[in-house]
């Protein structure tokens, strides 16, 4: 079997346990793949989307965490894409079943207004080309087995991407976005907090990460985007009947609803 179609197959066991919501193994139990090959597989799972009518609207960091990449232990973050099927507007009613066991994360999500292209950019830059900033919530739900991967894997399956809400508050990012507070409110009653530092010491730093992998393929993050910095903390389960709210010092809130 060529790459070509090793990749290819592997992207069509990702999107059918996503369309079917019936996990599969994690890619690497059973198949050699390394970086360069989990981001084909990632090109691959979107091109099957974009086939289907979707399209690509921004882009999604994940292992944000300095703490979350000592566990996993890999040294850099990961990047995914997101697209116009996934999007929600704040308020709206998530339908769990259609998905296979999501949770929800905090994010600062950036607006761009312009391009971003590596492979020296910059967290300065970053904000120089975004429009506005806006509180986000990540939906993340991996298809694998027991929410059990390893770095490649979480790599091809699109970081986990499942779908994504953001705040009606459209601010400008003149502002400390590492000092930024978050806190998550879980049906009324806050479970978590933390700060814009906890993503790489500040998000727009994370952007620029993706902006510079992705250079290496040849891509840049484009106008219009939107970028999805990575969580800021803990992700929460979501279950029938639960509201999660995050709320963003200086840049406003974002809510979601399960059903």
């Amino acid at each position: 079997m060529t790459t070509v179609e090793k990749t290819r197959e592997l992207a069509l066991s990702l999107d059918a346990a996503a369309r079917d919501r019936l996990p599969i193994a994690a890619l690497s139990a059973g198949h050699e793949l390394d970086v360069v090959t989990a981001y084909q597989v990632q090109r691959e799972l979107l091109e099957l989307r974009v086939a289907r009518g979707d399209r690509i609207i921004g882009g999604k960091l994940g292992l944000t965490s300095k703490a979350k990449r000592i566990a996993m232990g890999v040294n850099d973050p990961l990047y995914g894409f997101v697209t116009a099927d996934m999007a929600r507007t704040s308020g709206s009613t998530l339908a769990l079943d259609t998905l296979i066991h999501p949770r929800v994360e905090p994010e600062v999500a950036f607006i761009l207004k312009a391009p971003v292209e590596g492979p020296d950019a910059t967290a300065s830059q970053v904000l120089a080309a975004t429009a506005y900033v806006c509180a986000a919530l990540d939906v993340i739900d991996s298809r694998y087995e027991g929410f059990a991967f390893k770095h490649v894997d979480a790599i091809a399956d699109n970081a986990s991407s499942a779908a994504f809400a953001l705040g009606d508050d459209l601010v400008s990012p003149d502002m400390d976005l590492a000092l930024a507070g978050c806190v998550l409110e879980v049906d009324g009653v806050v479970t978590d907090s933390a700060a814009g530092a906890a993503v790489m010491g500040h998000p727009a730093a994370a952007v620029a990460f993706m902006a510079n992998a992705l250079a290496s393929v040849g891509r840049r993050l484009e106008a219009n985007w939107v970028v999805l910095s990575g969580g800021l903390t803990a992700p929460i389960p979501m279950k029938p009947g639960r509201t999660v709210t995050a709320t963003i010092a200086g840049i406003g809130s974002v809510t979601l609803n399960a059903s």
